[in-house]
């Protein structure tokens, strides 16, 4: 098959999605092409570790990002392209079919880090897409042992998720606290008790060093040389950057493999832009950095499909992250890295956290604190670049 296109984009998640609708903010006509290595529709990644699960009136239809009926757009699935021909303005991919274009964007994502000697099957999902949502609800309905491998957004959510859907669960993960290495002492303990109150089985203080999988459960091997048998086996520790389509093609690739870009998301081929977890870009709050979170996907997508339209804007916005687990919450601006110094400001049963390097605020974080502009005023103190002399109040 060949095809050719005026925008085309590599990658089916949300910045896709965001991408093409970026596209059709600027022109309503041009051919748009979406070729997606996994085998649904682009669909919001939060949803599958949070809302899906916990709230009942929530389906699937509510959560569809209607990508194709809103925007027109060709959509591949089960596409991988695996290589990108600048000269030639075309992308080849694995079953051999040749797509050309006019503008590219890259917007890969990642892949689940993966447990030497323990590969995916089917008692093993590395948690990432629509298709481990549906696999994994279906055995959860058995109200199996789960044990799931990982403390950070997708293993503490999904632990909580399964808890709360009657699953028995053993949330392995390497600190003594759950999120000691996020949050100071007094919110991790907090979070720690909240999974041990829901009967949560806490194992901390190890990491998974291999397993074997049968057809009748899973047996891992842990580094504090202890074992835990389940029904199934739930991993999240994060992605790696789905990158290695650049370096080939002469494109500047960060330290972890991610796309370097430049203020207008665009890499050394001004016709070739990256955008969404794979982007390493310079914040102008922040830094330079890659993001893995789904509030930078969407202004990043959205902005490199308005750019690939002809846009001549730079992208600016500072992205926030969050979580919701059982009845708390949080959102965040920045670094959360315990290691550093923080300040807490108690605010009702919540407070704001600022973390700070030297004289710097690196990092904000509203901990069951609702305010309707609390993102844009913890942006305000990071982009200060001081230190305050009093955080009393200073985002209420």
């Amino acid at each position: 098959m060949t095809r050719d296109y005026d925008y085309l984009i590599i990658g089916g998640g949300m910045a896709a999605d965001a991408a093409a609708h970026g596209i059709r903010e600027r022109d309503a006509d041009g051919s748009i092409g979406i070729l997606g290595e996994e085998s649904t529709a682009p669909f919001p990644r939060p949803a599958l570790s949070k809302k899906l699960w916990t709230d009942a009136d929530f389906s699937e239809s509510d959560a569809a990002l209607h990508t194709i009926d809103e925007t027109s757009a060709d959509l591949y699935v089960g596409t991988r392209v695996d290589a990108i021909d600048r000269e030639g303005k075309q992308v080849t991919t694995s079953l051999g079919g040749v797509y050309g274009y006019e503008r590219l964007l890259i917007a890969t994502g990642g892949r689940p880090r993966q447990i030497e000697g323990l590969p995916p099957g089917d008692r093993v999902i590395y948690y990432r897409t629509l298709d481990h949502y549906h696999r994994l609800r279906e055995k959860a309905a058995e109200h199996p042992h789960v044990a799931v491998v990982g403390g950070g957004y997708i293993g503490s959510e999904i632990a909580a998720a399964l808890i709360q859907n009657g699953c028995t669960v053993t949330l392995i993960h390497p600190d003594d606290v759950l999120g000691s290495q996020t949050f100071p002492p007094s919110i991790a303990e907090q979070v720690d008790a909240m999974f041990t109150d829901a009967g949560v089985t806490m194992h901390g203080g190890a990491k998974v060093t291999g397993g074997q999988s049968s057809p009748t459960g899973v047996h891992l091997e842990l580094s504090d040389d202890t074992t835990v048998a389940a029904d199934y086996v739930v991993v999240g520790l994060g992605i790696e950057p789905a990158g290695t389509l650049a370096a080939p093609a002469g494109l500047e690739t960060s330290d972890d493999g991610g796309i370097v870009v430049d203020e207008h998301l665009t890499t050394a081929d001004p016709d070739i832009l990256a955008a969404g977890d794979v982007a390493e870009y310079p914040d102008k709050i922040l830094g330079r950095r890659r993001v893995e979170h789904v509030d930078n996907a969407n202004e990043m997508g959205a902005a490199a499909g308005r750019i690939l339209a002809g846009s001549d804007e730079t992208y600016d916005h500072t992205p926030y992250f969050y979580s919701d687990l059982f009845d708390a919450w949080y959102e965040a601006v920045g670094t959360l890295d315990s290691s550093l110094e923080t300040i807490e400001d108690q605010q009702g049963d919540g407070s704001v956290v600022y973390y700070l390097e030297g004289d710097h605020v690196v990092g904000v974080l509203l901990w069951k604190v609702d305010l309707d502009d609390g993102l844009d005023q913890a942006r305000a103190v990071l982009a200060a670049g001081t230190r305050p002399e009093s955080f009393r109040g200073l985002i209420s």
